[in-house]
């Protein structure tokens, strides 16, 4: 039984290390896919836009959602460290109450945002997005509120699963056109802009799809981690 014992305890250090790189490197591609993404609405400027802009109406709704919404991104990643969360339970809640209200305006204002997106594909995903990512936030503030922190962190995982569609959606965006590209013999048949239109398109339900099921999966094994420690 000596012997066992610092097996496992080796295999848990070397786990939890491994967890915590995946962690960072999460954290860096993250920071990576989202700044050029933020540059050009950072100036202000309708012009610099990645979308098409209507109205000034349209464009200080979309500029207050994507600032919200990297809020919400970086209060994300702050929630889920343990130096925060375990060692210091009141910046972890004042965070937590930070990330909830800029899910709830960036939320809020991406079902504005539908209004304006003109493919039906591309407005039904970022309308689900929506309400999911304000559904599984609301469902994380009320178990913490009720003190049911079990709950309360499965939640989180969710909502902030949902949350990091933002970059998984974009991370995609390669894996997406090589896939286009092959189903179509390796041909463009209508040209390199309808090949990249048909992605952008599609690759929001891609990334919401991969990660509520990384999600989930992560969710299912600590479920049966903590009944084989039960047990």
């Amino acid at each position: 039984m000596s012997g066992i014992l610092p097996y496992q305890t080796y295999k848990g250090v070397k786990k939890g290390m491994m967890q915590k790189k995946g962690w960072w490197i999460l954290v860096i591609v993250s920071v990576g896919v989202m700044i050029p993404f933020m540059i050009p609405y950072l100036t202000l400027n309708p012009a610099n836009s990645r979308v098409d802009i209507t109205s000034t109406t349209q464009y200080s709704i979309l500029v207050t959602h994507i600032g919200c919404a990297l809020i919400a991104l970086i209060t994300g990643f702050l929630q889920f460290m343990d130096r925060i969360r375990l060692k210091n339970p009141k910046v972890h809640r004042y965070v937590g109450r930070i990330y909830v209200v800029s899910v709830f305006i960036s939320g809020i204002l991406a079902l504005a945002v539908v209004f304006y997106i003109e493919n039906f594909t591309k407005a039904t995903a970022f309308l689900t997005l929506a309400i999911l990512w304000l559904f599984t936030c609301w469902k994380g503030y009320r178990t913490a509120v009720k003190g049911h922190f079990n709950a309360h962190r499965i939640w989180m995982m969710r909502s902030f699963g949902i949350t990091l569609v933002a970059v998984s959606a974009r991370v995609l965006v390669p894996v997406l056109l090589i896939t286009y590209y092959t189903f179509n013999g390796f041909m463009l048949p209508e040209g390199r802009d309808k090949m990249i239109e048909e992605v952008l398109n599609v690759n929001i339900w891609a990334g919401l799809v991969l990660n509520f099921v990384i999600v989930e999966w992560i969710i299912i094994n600590k479920k049966n981690r903590v009944g084989k420690s039960a047990n």
